[in-house]
């Protein structure tokens, strides 16, 4: 499939659920209507029937239940509608994403850390990153995930290969993957960082293990049957209800402050619940192939099913509010122990269930991410899916892009590290490049070991720990100067060198912050030591001293570079990988070009 099938794909889909949306409209419009004229029509025939007592109850009862259908009727319709006006959203979102405009999708930017090895130098996170390009989760959980995923890539191949074929599996599913999206964005609320079900239960059980409670909630709806039972015999007076529901009712309201801690616990999530029902049962009846998916899917239906066990808790809280409601809490909770009845029922279903929670949420931020990641590959199918070696260090790729440069514009290049201890110095004038093709590198590094397509037509990597130096920042808070802050570091890289990791370099300009002298002698000194610790990696630099390295050390240092031309008065660049040291520099040119006079 290429670029242009899959925009008319969504373009296919946007004409086809706005069309959904008016016709639901106008079908909403009539039911409401109908529903208005039931109540005006039981209305006048009551006002004719009055004096026939029976007549008119049978005439608002079955008036009554007519109303509820259409009532009803009027919620399924309202939920396709929002429904089909969600599934056209989305499609408007990915076709816009389609056009590199990614605003619709969270950037996670809580997730920016300067300290991190190396998403700050790669713009991973916030607006116009590539997890904002890549984020579809419609979970707080699979949000999470993911980004862990971009923050702590897989190390295993077999990780690796596997996460490969659910995303390539799933590419092929994008009607069911949509459908999860929707069904996860349904409920507006669903997005909130506190809505973690694995989080929120406490094991401490008021109600359920105090055997009061328990006998309680059977005894009195007993008690108030047999008093009317009396009192329809006229054995007893109806009189002794009165003290009946005064004791009850004191009862229950001893209870309310333990039945308001759960309350508390589930507050407003009724809908929420609804979701997470929604988004279990699509994943437990869906027919998966790849292992993972099957894997997870099966943790969902273990026992009883995930999707069950939630509508179970969705059922209870729903039916606890109810009781809490006035009018409805004067008569349900006295006679019936109705708010302590299903208090109980769901502290049982906590001490039943709260165990799984943390397996079922797991494997549902794993499918949600994998979503995510499997609409990205489907919207890049001249992307390829890299090959893993676990053998030695290999980093070879050829036409490597940068995703978030748009392809029509996007010039590719190869790299080439097929062995240990050996880097890539390249060369270059300002602008020429240098600093795109390491984020280039950087950037598909990160999504091999995640498991979704490159921007390559074939690499080949072995996943080891990146660690980036491409945007030393000073620090203000910490009294740490510029230079200071990229020693730190650089010396992180060479103490994680030594322990043992297999790192997978990428520096921009070493030494920015001191003087020339010293910037060479230290320069040369680092790529010395980085080598004699079996580094490998990428260096950019404008300092050409560099590039004389590999003179001295042949099998382990190739020279790359960036050139510029200047080409009638104008500075032009071709932003192609060049073998060799850079032999055009452009800074006295633009300084030129700016007005700033008294340069040679």
């Amino acid at each position: 499939m290429k670029i242009k099938d899959i925009k008319n794909s969504y373009h296919f889909l946007i004409n086809k659920e706005n069309k959904t949306v008016q016709s639901l409209k106008k079908k909403i419009f009539i039911v409401a209507a109908v529903r208005l004229a039931v109540v005006l029509l039981a209305a006048i025939l009551c006002i004719f029937t009055w004096k026939n007592s029976y007549l008119t109850g049978g005439i608002i009862f079955i008036f009554f239940f007519l109303f509820i259908l259409l009532l009803k009727l009027h919620q399924k319709l309202f939920y396709k509608k929002n429904y089909s006006e969600t599934l056209l959203t989305l499609a408007e979102n990915e076709c816009k994403a389609l056009n590199y405009d990614f605003s619709s999708f969270k950037g996670a930017p809580e997730y920016i850390s300067a300290e991190h090895s190396f998403s700050y130098d790669l713009d991973l996170f916030g607006d116009r990153s590539l997890f904002q390009a890549i984020n579809r989760t419609c979970t707080p959980q699979g949000e999470q995930f993911l980004a862990l995923q971009f923050i702590s890539p897989v190390l295993e191949k077999k990780t690796i290969l596997e996460n490969q074929e659910s995303i390539q599996e799933l590419a092929f599913k994008q009607e069911w993957v949509n459908h999860f999206r929707v069904l996860g964005t349904l409920n507006k609320n669903s997005d909130k960082k506190e809505d973690r079900f694995s989080q929120i239960f406490s094991n401490t059980f008021l109600l359920y293990k105090n055997k009061f409670w328990e006998i309680i909630i059977y005894l009195i709806p007993c008690l108030y049957f047999s008093l009317l039972l009396l009192t329809a015999f006229h054995i007893v007076s109806a009189l002794y209800l009165i003290p009946l529901w005064i004791i009850t009712f004191s009862i229950n309201t001893y209870a309310g402050r333990h039945v308001n801690r759960i309350v508390h616990q589930l507050n407003n999530k009724t809908d929420i619940l609804s979701t997470y029902t929604s988004l279990f049962k699509t994943i437990e009846d869906q027919n998966f192939k790849s292992k993972l998916l099957k894997k997870h899917q099966n943790i969902l239906k273990k026992g009883t099913p995930a999707s069950v066990a939630i509508h179970k808790l969705e059922r209870y809280y729903s039916h606890l509010n109810m009781g809490l409601a006035y009018p409805m809490t004067l008569f349900f909770n006295p006679v019936l122990c109705w708010s302590v009845r299903y208090s109980i029922q769901i502290e049982k279903w906590i001490n039943t269930y709260n165990n799984h929670l943390p397996d079922w949420f797991d494997s549902l931020s794993r499918f949600d991410a994998w979503c995510s990641l499997s609409t990205y590959a489907y919207t890049h199918p001249d992307y390829c899916y890299p090959k893993i070696n676990t053998e030695h260090f290999i980093f070879e790729g050829k036409e490597l892009g940068h995703p978030l440069l748009n392809r029509s514009a996007c010039v590719t290049n190869d790299v080439k590290i097929s062995k240990e201890k050996f880097f890539l110095v390249i060369t270059g004038a300002n602008m020429a490049g240098k600093s795109t093709y390491l984020r280039t590198i950087g950037v598909n590094y990160i999504l091999a070991c995640i498991g979704a397509p490159v921007y390559a037509k074939s690499l080949e990597i072995f996943p080891g720990n990146l660690v980036t130096n491409l945007r030393t920042t000073d620090s203000l808070v910490d009294h740490e100067s510029y230079f200071f802050s990229e020693l730190k570091r650089l010396k992180m890289i060479i103490d994680r060198l030594r322990s043992g990791e297999h790192l997978f370099i990428i520096l921009d300009e070493i030494l920015k912050g001191t003087n020339s002298e010293d910037k060479q002698k230290g320069s040369l000194a680092l790529m010395k030591q980085l080598i004699s610790l079996k580094g490998n990696g990428i260096i950019a630099t404008h300092d050409l001293v560099v590039g004389t390295l590999e003179t001295a050390y042949p099998d382990n240092i190739k020279n790359y570079r960036f050139e510029a031309e200047i080409l009638q008065d104008e500075l032009w660049f071709d932003y192609k990988l060049k073998e060799g040291i850079a032999q055009n520099m452009n800074a006295t040119f633009l300084m030129k070009k700016m007005g700033i006079t008294g340069i040679e």
